[in-house]
């Protein structure tokens, strides 16, 4: 494949296109069902579950993760929640330092969705190993995303809201649309269709504004309500949303 949106110099070195119908593929892709009995983190009201279909799962050339309105009760890490939906990570199976990051899709929208395409440092310490956040979109502002970093230093100065930008997106509950990432030693730069809206800089100050200098891993999913997604319509259900490829470039070393 050619380098395509990346840079000049970047070679892609992972990717999935979503071609094979299915569970999603078990080598890319686990499953984040961590918090499923104690309940998640931002007040959040899903339970994430783990190969099952109704929530992730490849047709027609797509990954679609869907929010539902059910009750699991019968499994055993249930914790009284009364949605559905699914959280894939590449935690344990890819990881990347730097890199040219694009991700095609479409969003849910509906009143309570919070859908997120992001990534998470791999050691495991929230804020410490930094998250990007690639784009966010909350279904009650359905033409607006967001792109946003989390570290020490801003839970610290912003009290966790993290250092980020909106902007309009029309579109994004009814086309697909390309939520891409450049990444580097210097600078994350988000951005949407070719077009970069938030640049965070390295200030070289230390780690707690930039632990972005070690792997991070990537996860999809779809959370419903909480501190961002709000309030729960809950005639919208299932909303989905729908992921047509995963790529990531990076530059020759």
């Amino acid at each position: 494949m050619a380098s395509g949106p990346a840079p000049a110099g970047y070679s892609l070195v992972w990717a999935d296109e979503f071609d094979t119908p299915g569970l999603p593929d078990a080598t890319r892709w686990g499953y984040d069902t961590d918090r499923n009995r104690l309940g998640w983190w931002n007040n959040e009201r899903q339970y994430y579950s783990a190969a099952r279909a109704q929530n992730s799962v490849v047709e027609g050339g797509r990954l679609r993760i869907t929010a539902r309105r059910e009750s699991l009760s019968s499994l055993p890490d249930w914790g009284g929640q009364a949605y559905s939906s699914a959280r894939l990570i590449t935690r344990g199976k890819a990881a990347w330092t730097y890199g040219f990051f694009e991700i095609r899709a479409k969003m849910p929208c509906g009143t309570g969705t919070w859908p997120a395409i992001w990534m998470l440092g791999t050691g495991g310490v929230w804020p410490d190993d930094g998250e990007i956040d690639i784009v966010e979109h909350v279904g009650r502002t359905p033409g607006e995303i967001l792109g946003t970093v989390h570290n020490r230093f801003t839970v610290d100065t912003a009290g966790g809201s993290g250092n980020g930008a909106r902007t309009a997106l029309p579109l994004a509950c009814t086309t697909f649309n390309d939520f891409q990432l450049h990444w580097t030693a210097n600078e994350i730069a988000i951005g949407v269709n070719g077009i970069v809206y938030f640049r965070y800089r390295n200030p070289r100050t230390g780690r707690a504004a930039w632990p972005f200098d070690a792997p991070q891993y990537l996860l999809l999913n779809i959370a419903v309500g909480g501190n961002l997604g709000g309030a729960v319509d809950d005639t919208i259900f299932p909303r989905t949303m729908e992921v047509e490829h995963v790529r990531v470039w990076q530059a020759a070393r």
